[in-house]
Parts: C-alpha cells; sequence; structure tokens
C-alpha cells in the first residue's frame, strides 16, 4: 500500500503557525480564530475591518459645532415647551430628540461619526439644562409639590430627548 503525500494546511497570514481553514470574508485570506471578526456579513480579517472603519468616518471638523449649536438650541426649545406640558413631556421629548436628530442629519449633509453622535446626545442634554436649573432653584425657594413635579419632568425630557436623539442618529433599532 502506499500513502497519500500529506497536503499542507493553509496557514493563518497573520500567524503562520497557526493552521486554519477560515478565510476573510472580503479579501479571502486565511486567518485564525483569534484574528477573525465576526461581521454581519461573515468573518473579516483586521485589515478588511480598519479599512471599513475609515469608510464609516465621514465627517468634517466643522460638523462637530454646527451639531452641538442646532441641537443645544432646538433642546432648548423643547424644554422650555416641555415645562408647561406635564406628563405630555414623555411624548414630546422623544418627538424633539427626532426632530434634533433629523436637522443635525440635514445640517451636516449625512455625514456620520460615533463622535458626532455622542457630540449631539451631549449638546441635546446640555440644552435641557437650564430649565432644570431654573425648576430646582425654584424648588429650593420654596416650591412645592409642584416645584418637585416640574423636576422630574424636566429631568425626565432630559433624559429622553438625549437617548432618543442618540438611538436616531446611531441607528440603533429598538
Amino acid at each position: 500500500m502506499s500513502e497519500m503525500p500529506s497536503v499542507p494546511q493553509p496557514v493563518c497570514y497573520r500567524h503562520p503557525d497557526r493552521e486554519t481553514l477560515l478565510r476573510c470574508s472580503r479579501c479571502e485570506r486565511y486567518i485564525c480564530t483569534s484574528c477573525a471578526v465576526l461581521t454581519p456579513t461573515g468573518y473579516r480579517c483586521p485589515e478588511c475591518i480598519r479599512g471599513q472603519q475609515k469608510v464609516y468616518e465621514t465627517t468634517q471638523w466643522w460638523d462637530y459645532p454646527l451639531a452641538f449649536f442646532i441641537a443645544g438650541v432646538i433642546s432648548l426649545l423643547g424644554s422650555w415647551v416641555a415645562q408647561f406640558m406635564g406628563f405630555f413631556t414623555i411624548f414630546i421629548a422623544p418627538v424633539a430628540g427626532f426632530f434634533i436628530a433629523e436637522a443635525v442629519r440635514w445640517a451636516v449633509r449625512k455625514r456620520r461619526s460615533r463622535l458626532l453622535f455622542r457630540v449631539t446626545a451631549v449638546a441635546a442634554a446640555l440644552g435641557g439644562l437650564p430649565i432644570f436649573i431654573v425648576m430646582l432653584v425654584s424648588l429650593l425657594m420654596g416650591g412645592g409639590v409642584g416645584g418637585i413635579l416640574s423636576l422630574v419632568w424636566s429631568g425626565l425630557y432630559m433624559v429622553l430627548v438625549t437617548s432618543s436623539t442618540y438611538y436616531r442618529l446611531s441607528g440603533i433599532q429598538v
């Protein structure tokens, strides 16, 4: 009986000492399990992932202050309206977050980055802060139960507008 010659197993292009049969779904290079990154379209090598992340970051430097300004102003206006609405703040804050996200998306011409989402969310929270501080001061001056409720609704507005703005801009589906 003759023995079959052994066929060499492919190895990871980054770790030549590791045999593997796994390939990058984009460039088709062999990768080991420690190099592989699972994506919705299959496993990718670290270089393909890095290239994909560079394409994702498309913002310009002026997009950040523009987004901060727009989000802060709209959130301030929304918090001013929400202070008169009481319980209905629960419905107004997500709508304000939607308007903030869409206004920022329009102003930056749909450019995106993770930092842009965070800057916009922080600005949305800070936009609601002046009304919250006014409510807190009025409570400390003896606002009673009405002052406590106003403070709660103002705080709830800031939480809801911030989260809805961030989720809307980042594309997270809830």
